[in-house]
């Protein structure tokens, strides 16, 4: 039997340095159905993650996101990327560094692209940074998913060391700043 209430989902695909952050956060957020960990922006087709991390292939590390636009919009899916990465640096977030760790928006439609520029003109605005917005916005291209040992990365090994000290900061600060936004199981 097919369920009575089918929902168009919309997909997000955004790269905030390392897909182990994002995926572990956007994996808790009410409304996403699902997320999937990859690669998107570069030359290469299926590209691996050596080749990523080798730099050459001009691929960033991605998170696509597919949500429900009935639960959450994709103005607040931004809102929530915003908060938990650093979008003023080029080609870094923290000890990561390299154009596979940067700060991009691959809107999947004109309507995203909109979106975009005016959640980005609204963090510029509010001063949460003390440097200019970074962000690249750029028509979706090709989305490679990545290998199946980079899918729910921190949720299968929450004790290894990037985890403890990269990954759950940022969960807990997600965690604090939508609290009133968290799926039911994670809360």
């Amino acid at each position: 039997m097919t369920d009575p209430v089918s929902r168009t989902l919309e997909t997000a695909i955004l790269g905030g340095g390392c897909f182990w952050c994002l995926d572990a956060v956007y994996r808790n957020l009410e409304g996403v159905a699902s997320v999937v960990s990859g690669y998107a922006g570069g030359v290469v087709p299926h590209p691996t993650y050596e080749q990523v991390c080798g730099k050459r292939t001009g691929h960033a590390e991605v998170v696509k996101v597919d949500f429900d636009p009935a639960v959450i919009s994709y103005a607040d899916i931004l809102r929530v990327f915003f908060t938990i990465h650093d979008p003023t640096t080029r080609d870094r977030q923290g000890a990561d560094v390299g154009p596979q760790y940067r700060s991009v928006i691959f809107a999947t439609s004109p309507e995203q692209e909109r979106v975009a520029r005016k959640v980005m003109a609204e963090v510029a605005e509010a001063g949460l940074y003390p440097a200019p917005l970074v962000t690249e916005l750029a028509p979706a291209p090709e989305f490679w998913p990545a290998e199946a040992e980079h899918q729910d990365y921190f949720a299968r090994t929450p004790w290894s060391g990037y985890c403890r000290a990269v990954i759950a900061p940022k969960v807990a600060k997600f965690r604090k700043s939508f609290a009133h936004r968290l799926k039911e199981r994670a809360a």
